[in-house]
């Protein structure tokens, strides 16, 4: 009878590993590449404002019915109930009889 295979932990083994954590004296891992472009040629708010005025009203535009039409009946109401309590609140309102 054989013993069992002694059990290794899932690091990989062969030409993939190249060392653990702080401890990477292996080879150098081929295979692996990396772009990246000059800080000097990066414009990151290129055509931002292009964008805006082009395209920002038509989005806004279709976004208003959304929060106009709420806003407007939300200060309608406002309006009239304030109208409301400062005539409720007056000597001719209180002569109006119309409380609650």
């Amino acid at each position: 009878m054989r013993p069992s295979a002694v059990s290794r932990s899932a690091m990989p083994g062969g030409k993939a590993y190249i060392g653990w954590w702080g401890d990477m004296g292996g080879p150098a891992q081929k295979g692996i590449y990396t772009y990246m472009q000059s800080s000097y040629q990066q414009r990151a708010f290129a055509g931002a404002l292009h964008g805006y005025l082009f395209y920002g009203y038509k989005r806004l535009a279709s976004q208003a019915p959304y929060f106009v039409i709420p806003f407007a009946v939300g200060y309608g109401t406002y309006v009239w109930a304030k109208n409301k309590a400062e005539f409720l609140a007056s000597k001719a309102g209180h002569h109006h009889g119309d409380h609650h």
